[in-house]
């Protein structure tokens, strides 16, 4: 296959696949039109941009390699979400057309490598064979996979290979390494100033403080921890949670300025202060959403994360995170008793800039019981395709109320990205009592009342003895608003979708949820008509098949929240515990 061959990765005649690519990838997915003055390869002789002799001091990941990915590398199987390619022989993906745009954008961005060289000699000789191909194949420049998108995920990632990918082999061959690593991070540091893109930028400073401090001995380091502090400045909330709301991109944000202080450290210079002030709200906030199961909740475009991820990035907090039930700022309130442990969603939308990802969820809940996952929304993969990822952010596929179809934050194009953000709810606010060692929530949101005139309240106990949980869903018509006078009822459903590890049986007046530890929970509501229906989940990088309990009716325009069909009243209760 020839180089020009490579280089279309993509069929262009998959129409769909562009229409689905442009409509949900937003300017940063869009393909680079021309390349900046100093174009990769572009050499030039100032002191500024002289190619290093080495590469000093190396980053030290904290997260232990995706063993499970590994073995399923060593075999050419290269998965992606639910697609595939099964090579022959070896060879690298890139050089037999990728079945998605998606799939290639995911690809290129290498954070596969640390699965390959934690799989012994064989895994590392392979990895470093791909790393080898891919400089031949795209190491000048190449409009898509140069996008800084991707291209800013692919720097750290070959930085963090560290001596395994630039030490370890013949000094040419190591050579050509780091003068393709070089290429790239100059790119990004000559094309970051105008990237809008939140990740990007944030992931684009951290590799701009690593090259500083491994590639340049130490030149423009002031100025790249500068931004990083601006950035932590824009993107970190005062108690610790990441302003997209998402556990995952805290989890990432985190793992990264824990790698960056190291690398100070280790390049003999002075420690900022940003660092002491983010790094131990963040592992506070990161160990909030952390689950029994040492995963963490996947609101907000996060997925499960692998739980050795997290126990690996708490570890390493000099101090152990403090224990708190609410996070204002961030938005979520925490119910815990005993083993059992309720996490809901109590916070608006994320400004848009941040929201291009961002869920439709309010009010909506994790519940689990020790190790096992009970209820929770349909999930997120970056791992899924772009349709998934999509489908995934309206407000129906969390385990909340949803009115007449209509998403609770309503999805609006952001200019500046060109991405669907969602905005609001107006309203949400969620008060708790903590009484007699039980714990009662009140929450509400406004987020129909502009459109149908109703409050969503959604009112939450959990017992004392961690086994049992009661709620009560109701639409409110304020006394602010006049009545309604077409009298229309409006359709609603209440979610709730099921763990893939649920099992989940009807019985006459309940239904039935089996965990994998064999404990029993029973679900029961006085509403008619509740039922179990198909639902997908997306939280571990796959779309598996589940279930969801189905509450549907039709809502009074003018009701007061009291009683039917206004008042949905459900209650879990444990029947029996862990075989």
């Amino acid at each position: 296959m020839s180089a020009s061959d490579v280089e279309l990765i993509v069929n262009p005649d998959q129409k769909d696949d562009a229409i689905i690519w442009r409509r949900f990838a937003g300017i940063a997915g869009d393909s680079i039109k021309s390349a900046p003055d100093d174009q990769p390869g572009k050499r030039t002789d100032d002191a500024r941009n002289r190619p290093p002799n080495r590469f000093l001091p190396f980053l030290q990941p904290i997260i232990p390699p995706d063993l499970d990915r590994a073995h399923v590398l060593m075999t050419d199987g290269w998965r992606i979400g639910h697609e595939r390619l099964q090579l022959q022989n070896g060879g690298a993906p890139w050089t037999i057309p990728a079945p998605s745009r998606h799939y290639s954008d995911r690809l290129h961005r290498f954070e596969w490598l640390s699965a390959l060289l934690g799989e012994g000699p064989a895994g590392a000789d392979k990895a470093r064979a791909l790393v080898d191909s891919w400089i031949t194949h795209f190491g000048k420049f190449h409009s898509f996979h140069w996008r800084l998108s991707p291209l800013v995920v692919r720097v750290w990632e070959w930085m963090l290979a560290g001596p395994a990918l630039f030490e370890t082999a013949p000094p040419e061959i190591c050579r050509t390494r780091l003068d393709a690593l070089v290429q790239q991070a100059r790119f990004v540091r000559n094309s970051l100033e105008t990237c809008t893109d939140p990740a990007t930028r944030w992931r684009g400073v951290c590799v701009l403080v690593a090259e500083a401090l491994c590639l340049r001995e130490g030149r423009g380091a002031e100025g790249a921890l500068a931004q990083l502090e601006t950035e932590c400045t824009a993107q970190i909330l005062p108690d610790g949670g990441h302003v997209s709301r998402s556990p995952e991109v805290l989890l990432r944000a985190l793992t990264d300025l824990i790698i960056l202080r190291d690398a100070v450290a280790r390049a003999g210079r002075e420690e900022p202060a940003f660092f002491a002030k983010w790094i131990p709200r963040m592992g506070a906030m990161l160990a909030f959403f952390q689950l029994a199961d040492g995963g963490l909740c996947p609101f907000n475009a996060g997925s499960e994360a692998r739980p050795e991820a997290v126990r690996s990035v708490l570890a390493t907090l000099e101090i152990p995170p403090r224990n708190f039930s609410f996070a204002m700022k961030s938005g979520f309130q925490k119910l815990k008793k005993k083993q059992l442990c309720l996490i809901l969603d109590a916070g608006a939308a994320p400004p848009s800039l941040f929201a291009g990802q961002a869920h439709s969820g309010p009010l909506g809940f994790e519940l689990s019981d020790g190790p096992d996952r009970i209820i929770t929304s349909c999930g997120f993969s970056p791992e899924v395709n772009l349709g998934w990822q999509a489908a995934v952010r309206r407000t129906g596929a969390h385990s909340t109320l949803s009115l007449a179809g209509r998403d609770a934050s309503p999805f609006i194009t952001f200019e500046p990205t060109r991405l669907l953000s969602p905005e609001g709810p107006v309203g949400i606010s969620a008060k708790r009592l903590e009484e007699a060692d039980e714990i009662w929530l009140d929450a509400q949101h406004g987020g129909w009342k502009e459109r149908f005139g109703l409050i969503h309240r959604r009112r939450l106990f959990m017992s004392g003895g961690g086994d049992r949980l009661t709620g009560e869903d109701s639409l409110v018509r304020p006394v602010s608003r006049s009545l309604d006078e077409t009298g229309k009822f409006v359709s609603f459903d209440i979610r709730f979708h099921l763990h893939p590890s649920i099992k989940a049986t009807t019985r006459n007046d309940a239904i039935d949820l089996e965990t994998e530890t064999g404990a029993l929970w029973r679900f029961r509501t006085t509403h008619p008509g509740t039922r179990l229906e198909l639902s997908r989940y997306l939280g571990r990088g796959l779309i598996e098949p589940t279930v969801q309990i189905v509450m549907s009716g039709r809502a009074d325009p003018n009701g007061d929240g009291a009683t039917p069909p206004n008042c949905i009243r459900w209650g879990f209760r444990k029947e029996q515990g862990p075989s």
